[in-house]
């Protein structure tokens, strides 16, 4: 439902809210009502957009008693409000006390802020309640076993319960076959309500308040008879059109287009790995890889105009995209003569190894110095490490053509990296490549094929034959980078959250 402004009336920024259907249908379709003829949205017709979404949900019919398994209810309500999420819309309303005890592990998993009932409660009492104050609390065996209410309000104020006959009929009267969630909102449901919310008052609760969102249906009953019972419906639809920092500090996700090649691949993700500072594993950094071997060859592509990969990679990088990555790593060296092409129409940025690697060396090596490539012909021939070295002031050097070869064969040939190989042949046309580029005045040789750094390693300093070279692996380097911009957005959210605490005290 979208409020549409007045005519000559300007509309405001449009708040798009979702709303969790199907958990209790009539407390749901009442919370919606409220929502609409609120204050603030008759006020401002124009800014909200609100969809109610309900599905079938099995196990909605269940009685939420102290030991009800939640793992139904988690996956519903994640898939509901990760449709609303993929809608565009800017948080959700989960109307439901016994969701909300799973509501921060839901929104963990989301880019959207999940409305937290509990907090729309405990503000609401605040504001409005003495601290010290005895609070009673009609709730489900669940809620009351999770101890929601002791979490919230446990520290400010004395919460009392029914007793254990008096809960009983509170359950039945809520849950059971003709109970007010069914529908039936008087006769001997209302009752059994009324007199929990009579015993809490014999308690000295001076406030009832809900833990059962079906509590509002019969809400209006209950207060007409004189207690002081709180509309959560109400209070919550009040909070969700409060003016509420939205944007949410998720962590850095990594988008890895994989398969080019496979090996490669897993030897970045270590890459990644080895070099996070982490204690533990809820330190290291979100992955999304998208293996894909069936990207056409770039090499073939570039040296004998063979299919190009542009379109495999953009559609990898869009899945990725999607799929909620920052950033955006491809741990192919010849794949980066494709990148510019692409980055135009993504919304996140690919992290440039070469660009990276090439920086790396200025600052490892300093200016000046010959930079030798061990890389395939497509990497050779499409000039790119010869464009970014020149922007950083670095000569590089490449093979003669007989040395080219040996390179290409230690990559594609039958015993050949790509075919599974790290030592023997290859390793030596690897070797007999790297002594030639020594030869040629080379101080430093990029690794510049990400299946080279499977069969020689990451050295300050090798020893080739008398030569003394420094091997660097851009792998490795685009691994470093890609960490430290997890890290760099890591502290950007931390400061983003801080400055909210500051700004709300």
């Amino acid at each position: 439902m979208k409020m549409k402004a007045k005519p000559g009336e300007q509309a405001s920024v449009v708040r798009k809210l979702g709303i969790v259907g199907g958990l209790g249908s009539l407390a749901g379709g009442d919370l919606f009502y409220k929502l609409v003829k609120s204050r603030a949205v008759l006020e401002d017709q124009g800014r909200y957009h609100f969809l109610f979404e309900q599905h079938p949900f099995k196990d909605v019919l269940l009685p939420l008693d102290k030991d009800a398994s939640m793992t139904s209810r988690k996956f519903y309500v994640f898939q509901v409000c990760k449709s609303f999420e993929d809608s565009g819309f800017d948080a959700v309303m989960l109307p439901c006390f016994a969701s909300q005890t799973f509501r921060a592990e839901i929104e963990q998993e989301l880019g959207i802020v999940v409305l937290d009932m509990m907090a729309a409660l405990t503000r609401h009492v605040r504001l409005s309640v003495q601290p010290g104050a005895t609070l009673g609390v009609i709730a489900s065996d669940f809620v009351r076993h999770c101890g929601l209410f002791e979490k919230h309000l446990g520290q400010d104020f004395k919460l009392v319960y029914p007793d254990v006959p008096t809960q009983a009929g509170l359950m039945e009267a809520v849950y059971g076959v003709n109970g007010i969630k069914d529908g039936h909102l008087q006769g001997v449901p209302l009752e059994a309500v009324y007199q929990a919310c009579l015993s809490l008052q014999a308690q000295e609760a001076t406030v009832i308040l809900p833990g059962m969102t079906e509590l509002s249906l019969v809400c209006a009953h209950l207060q007409r008879r004189g207690v002081t019972v709180l509309d959560i419906n109400e209070i919550y639809a009040d909070f969700a059109t409060l003016d509420q920092a939205q944007p949410r500090s998720l962590p850095f996700k990594l988008g890895i287009v994989g398969g080019v090649g496979p090996a490669a691949t897993v030897d970045f993700m270590a890459k990644v790995v080895a070099n996070t500072p982490a204690g533990k594993d809820q330190d290291h950094i979100k992955l999304v890889v998208e293996q894909n071997p069936q990207i056409p060859d770039r090499t073939a592509s570039l040296v004998r105009d063979e299919t190009d990969p542009t379109m495999a990679m953009y559609a990898t990088c869009k899945r990725l995209e999607s799929a909620g990555a920052n950033a955006i790593a491809i741990p192919c060296n010849t794949a980066h003569a494709f990148v510019e092409r692409i980055q135009a129409h993504l919304r996140v940025p690919i992290v440039n190894m070469l660009n990276e690697t090439v920086e790396w060396i200025l600052h490892a090596y300093g200016p000046g110095k010959a930079i030798g490539l061990l890389a395939t012909s497509g990497t050779v021939q499409s000039q790119v490490y010869h464009q970014a070295a020149r922007r950083a002031g670095l000569q590089i050097l490449t093979p003669g053509v007989d040395y080219q070869a040996m390179i290409m064969d230690a990559i594609y040939g039958p015993r050949g990296i790509k075919a599974g190989f790290t030592e023997g042949l290859c390793k030596e046309q690897l070797l007999l490549a790297a002594e030639h580029l020594c030869e040629l005045g080379a101080d430093v040789l990029i690794l510049g094929c990400t299946e080279l750094p499977l069969v020689l390693e990451h050295c300050a300093a090798f020893e080739i034959n008398g030569h003394r070279v420094a091997l660097v692996d851009p792998t490795k380097i685009l691994a470093m980078k890609c960490v430290a911009l997890a890290q760099r957005h890591s502290c950007v959210g931390a400061r983003r959250a801080r400055d909210e605490v500051d700004a709300v005290s």
